[in-house]
């Protein structure tokens, strides 16, 4: 029987965990259109949900995931 590989000790190195940073995500890598402004929040509402949802990252806003323990603490 084949045995699946052990988890990695580190989320932050599987490509599959919201825990993972791709050497492209930084500050301006999630780019929604319409820009913001007084009048169109819901719309630009969804597409910052779904640009943060295709990059595993908008559950850190949401609350569904809690917050990394430090192992340094």
């Amino acid at each position: 029987p084949r045995v699946a590989p052990p988890p990695p000790a580190d989320p932050s190195s599987d490509p599959s965990s919201p825990y993972y940073v791709h050497s492209s995500d930084g500050p301006s890598s999630v780019k929604v259109t319409p820009l913001l402004n007084g009048s169109n929040y819901h719309s630009w509402a969804r597409s910052m949900r779904r640009a943060l949802g295709a990059k595993l990252k908008f559950e850190f806003l949401d609350g569904s995931i809690s917050m990394p323990i430090d192992a340094f603490d």
